[in-house]
C-alpha cells in the first residue's frame, strides 16, 4: 500500500483498524509500529511497556463499547465478536495488573 497507492484496497485491513483504514496506509503503519514496539517491550520485561498494554487494552475496550451495544440492540452476530474482544482485553489487563506479574516486570 505505501509502494504502490491503491493495488491493495484499505478496506481489507478496516477490522483491525476500527475506522482508521480512512487515513490512509500511514495510519496503519503507525498502528503496527506502536503494537510491535509494544510487544517487543514485553518480550523484554520492561515496565514501561506493561503499562502501555494495560492502557492500550483498556482502551481496546472502551472503543468495543458501542458496537456491542449497538449489536446487542439489532440481535447480530457482531454481538459474539465484540463480546469475545471485550473479554479477552479484560484477561490481558487483569493478568498484567497482578502483583507477581508486575515483579516480574520490575526485575
Amino acid at each position: 500500500m505505501l509502494v504502490w497507492p491503491g493495488a491493495v484496497s484499505m478496506a481489507a485491513g478496516a477490522s483491525l483498524l476500527d475506522g482508521l483504514e480512512l487515513a490512509g496506509p500511514y495510519m496503519f503503519l503507525l498502528v503496527s509500529t506502536v503494537a510491535a514496539l509494544i510487544g517487543w517491550g514485553l518480550l523484554r520485561m520492561h515496565k514501561w511497556a506493561r503499562r502501555v498494554a494495560i492502557l492500550a487494552a483498556f482502551a481496546g475496550f472502551v472503543m468495543l463499547i458501542p458496537s456491542v451495544s449497538m449489536a446487542v440492540v439489532d440481535a447480530r452476530w457482531s454481538l459474539v465478536w465484540g463480546g469475545l474482544g471485550i473479554i479477552v482485553r479484560m484477561v490481558v489487563v487483569w493478568y498484567l495488573w497482578q502483583t507477581p506479574v508486575a515483579e516480574q516486570f520490575g526485575k
